[in-house]
């Protein structure tokens, strides 16, 4: 009796699923869609230019991260999903974030990828004790590696910066991963120029700003600014505005001022120097650096650098601690605005629910407990998702990064 039981729940199960099937395609939703009853969805981790991060269940009781991509927000560039999905199912590297699965409904991509719960790179650091010259040389390896794992495969991810290193455990000994391949290019052949904007404010190397073309090296130049920054806790380039920022970084001007790197090693400093080159024939290539004397650790020194990078953490919690309390008032303000109805409820992230949070920053308001409209849900979603696309800074920037552009190109 107890083997027609489990039958029995068995086909419970199988008349359940399909019964979902068959609604979904009656509601016009893709095949693939079937899969998003095999994953709760749990707290917001954070909104990007296409998309929020939200952590679900599994039904085997897993944590994983799912990337939520409004199809109107990539219309007309949907193969830039279908890339990124097809990076990630080729990628298998211990230091890069894992796939898992994908679907769409009929407005949303969905990507499935291994959830990391050990905290961004900075973060976990100022967690330590201490953190020395010799810590970083690890940190960098563990990135490094994965880099040239990448330009081995012809890939560039072009948004390399530490909020996109994560580590998978809150264990000591957990790995570091690179995460966010959502602009990574696989390149045609080695030699093979990208063209588009890219990358993050203060990462970007200079051929990006200045549209010249780029490929592997832009990679390599934002290792350069993510070791200097882990080693001092400040960054190299520190111009306000973009023009600033081109100018800075074209004339190649690094500074190791004395009262924060003279506890750091000469071969740190020669290291760096050789990333932030702003010829990108003359930077090193991942395979070259992986080589190179500092990353062996038997100069590094044993110099705490965890003082200087609590002051960096501080900085950059506050500048989010702003975002979000803009991103509060831009909710709030669209909770009663009427909006075209969206499938996929569960996916809204509410005001006040629990969203992955960030220390040192002021809560999310906005009444989690009253009951919101659908069209308000999904009005607050959509806001959500083009947080940073609207960013009217993001925007005077990207103008004034074609101004200035199109004047060094007309005074040449």
């Amino acid at each position: 009796m107890e083997n027609v039981h489990i039958s029995s729940c068995g086909l419970t199960v199988l008349l359940g699923l399909l019964q979902v099937a068959f609604l979904n395609r009656l509601g016009g939703q893709p095949p693939s869609y079937d899969k998003k009853s095999l994953y709760k969805m749990g707290r917001t981790l954070g909104a990007g230019t296409y998309g929020i991060v939200r952590e679900a269940e599994c039904a085997n009781g897993t944590k994983v991260a799912v990337k939520i991509i409004l199809k109107k927000n990539v219309k007309g560039n949907e193969q830039m999903v279908y890339d990124e999905l097809q990076l990630l199912q080729n990628l298998t590297h211990p230091h890069i974030v894992r796939f898992v699965d994908w679907f769409e409904s009929k407005d949303k991509y969905y990507i499935v990828t291994q959830l990391a719960t050990g905290g961004e790179l900075f973060d976990r650091i100022c967690e330590y004790g201490k953190f020395t010259e010799k810590d970083a040389v690890q940190v960098v390896k563990e990135v490094l590696d994965a880099v040239n794992y990448l330009h081995e495969r012809n890939v560039v991810h072009r948004d390399l910066k530490p909020e996109n290193l994560l580590y998978l455990t809150p264990e000591h000994n957990s790995s570091l991963v690179l995460a966010d391949f959502g602009i990574a290019k696989m390149l045609d052949d080695k030699d093979e120029m990208l063209t588009t904007m890219a990358g993050s404010f203060g990462y970007a190397a200079p051929e990006v700003m200045l549209k010249k073309g780029h490929g592997k090296p832009v990679d390599m130049w934002s290792l350069g600014v993510i070791t200097y920054t882990l080693l001092c806790g400040y960054s190299p380039f520190r111009s306000e505005t973009l023009p600033e920022l081109i100018d800075e970084c074209s004339n190649g001007r690094v500074i190791f001022h004395e009262r924060y790197w003279k506890g750091v090693s000469s071969d740190a400093k020669g290291f760096i120097g050789e990333l932030l080159q702003p010829n990108p024939n003359e930077r090193l290539t991942s395979s070259e650096a992986l080589k190179h004397v500092w990353l062996k650790g038997e100069t590094a020194t044993e110099h705490d650098i965890l003082p200087e990078l609590k002051q960096f953490l501080a900085r950059a919690r506050l500048k989010r601690g702003v975002e979000l309390v803009r991103l509060s008032n831009r909710i709030e303000a669209l909770r009663l605005r009427q909006d075209a109805n969206s499938d996929d409820h569960d996916d809204v992230p509410q005001p006040g629910e629990g969203a992955a949070s960030v220390p040192g920053a002021p809560p999310v308001s906005g009444g989690g407990a009253r009951r919101l409209s659908r069209a308000a849900r999904s009005a607050i979603f959509r806001e959500v998702v083009l947080a940073k696309v609207r960013d009217m800074k993001s925007q005077q920037q990207t103008e004034e990064a074609e101004k200035t552009v199109t004047s060094l190109s007309s005074n040449k």
